[in-house]
């Protein structure tokens, strides 16, 4: 996600003018004192421990996660155009996402605070308080190396996503693994925070046991290196994979 999209994000916090509070929980982010930020349906959910801090606390941010029936509004529109389809599978954010959440009738990220509710278990007061200051600068940073990210904190999980978009494009779902992104400093493992959760199972090979069915899912790319389209280039290759036995 671009550093636009994030910055905008910690201004709506930095507007509290809580300046001492926000300059010392940046530095926090940046020295890694943020742990185990996990991104969840609604709900953002860090450790933070600070040098001064006799343990860890826990720090909380919660937005509304949007409903099915503006998820579906949201949905149609990306579908619409393959482009969006292609950047999102290629875990790219579109340029342009906010347009489309704005013909929903919403808004991506949260614009004002009275949208946002936090929470500290150091209970210092006023809030926020240093360590959900770090937290939203730990959870920008999030969102500019996963673009999925905050789509999870509004209520739909990247796979969920991309099937739902597939569908629509009518097109087998074929997700691509997620890449090992690197996380900013200090995050942590977010299966560590949930006490850890199985890998998803591998996708199978569409249906004929051949694998550069898979090239026939989306639109093809405008590339036509030597005149002939990237997908034919492509396809002997995939042809040459071994087909699915159905084994294991």
């Amino acid at each position: 996600m671009s550093e636009r999209f994030s910055a905008a994000f910690v201004a709506m916090f930095e507007s509290l003018r809580m300046a001492p509070t926000f300059a010392r929980g940046r530095r926090d982010a940046r020295a890694g004192h943020v742990r185990h930020l996990a991104i969840s349906g609604s709900l953002v959910a860090a450790q933070v421990r600070g040098p001064d801090d006799p343990a860890a606390f826990r720090s909380r941010i919660a937005v509304r996660a949007f409903g099915a029936a503006e998820w579906a509004r949201v949905e149609d529109d990306l579908a619409a155009q393959a482009r969006y389809v292609a950047e999102l599978l290629a875990g790219r954010m579109p340029a342009d996402i906010d347009a489309v959440f704005a013909r929903a009738g919403l808004t991506l990220l949260p614009l004002s605070l009275d949208e946002v509710a936090m929470d500290c278990s150091c209970e210092r007061w006023p809030m926020p308080c240093v360590h959900l200051a770090a937290t939203c600068y730990a959870l920008a940073e999030s969102f500019e190396t996963d673009p999925f990210g905050v789509f999870t904190w509004r209520g739909r999980g990247r796979d969920e996503l991309l099937t739902r978009l597939s569908q629509l494009r009518g097109t087998t779902a074929h997700l691509p693994p997620p890449e090992p992104a690197a996380e900013p400093a200090g995050l942590g493992d977010i299966a560590d925070f949930w006490g850890g959760a199985p890998a998803p199972a591998a996708l199978p090979v569409p249906d004929g046991g051949r694998p550069d069915l898979l090239l026939d899912q989306l639109d093809p790319p405008p590339l036509r290196p030597g005149g002939v389209p990237l997908i034919e280039v492509l396809r002997p290759a995939y042809r040459a994979l071994p087909p699915d036995t159905g084994a294991g």
